[in-house]
């Protein structure tokens, strides 16, 4: 499949927000929620546009992983961005229906080389203990392993530590 990542837009909103509603329960099984306020409609156009002045001051990037049709297939960020030290954090999430298709693994691909372009030398990830899948594409886009944790939080009844990455550029 072939896939695009295209920088987040207002004009992207609706179908955003119906994107993460549809998604919720998928993505909480794995990530911390975000609250109930992000899927009312008005707080999550106040918190789109805290993200967007995010972007615009080059504090943070924000994607959305569309195929040809413009379809958003997930989302894919690098935030904490540090001019000085060239150096970001990663987050992304692919939806349900796309899980398992190879998305987030070609979508951070794309990532790693507009960065690149944009002078960013070093990229930090983390994910869950339990999620082996982000592992995996983790390790397969270069990154590797730094540490994990030593403090454990609870989620969905589990123990779970956070794995650190790193990726050089």
């Amino acid at each position: 499949m072939d896939i695009t990542i295209e920088e987040l837009q207002l004009a992207d909103a609706r179908n955003l927000f119906e994107f993460e509603i549809v998604n919720r329960e998928y993505f909480e099984a794995m990530v911390p929620s975000r609250g109930d306020g992000f899927y009312n409609y008005e707080c999550f156009i106040e918190k789109l546009g805290s993200l967007l002045q995010e972007q615009t001051q080059g504090l943070s990037s924000f994607f959305l992983i569309k195929n040809s049709d413009g379809l958003i297939l997930g989302r894919i960020n690098i935030v904490d961005i540090d001019q000085f030290q060239s150096l970001g954090s990663i987050g992304y999430r692919v939806g349900k229906d796309q899980a398992g298709k190879g998305i987030a693994q070609k979508a951070l691909k794309l990532l790693i080389e507009e960065m690149r372009n944009q002078g960013i030398k070093q990229i930090l990830a983390k994910t869950t203990s339990n999620n082996i899948a982000s592992q995996r594409i983790l390790e397969k886009n270069g990154f590797k392993k730094t540490a994990t944790s030593e403090e454990e939080m609870m989620m969905n009844g589990q123990s779970l530590k956070f794995v650190h990455y790193k990726r050089l550029i």
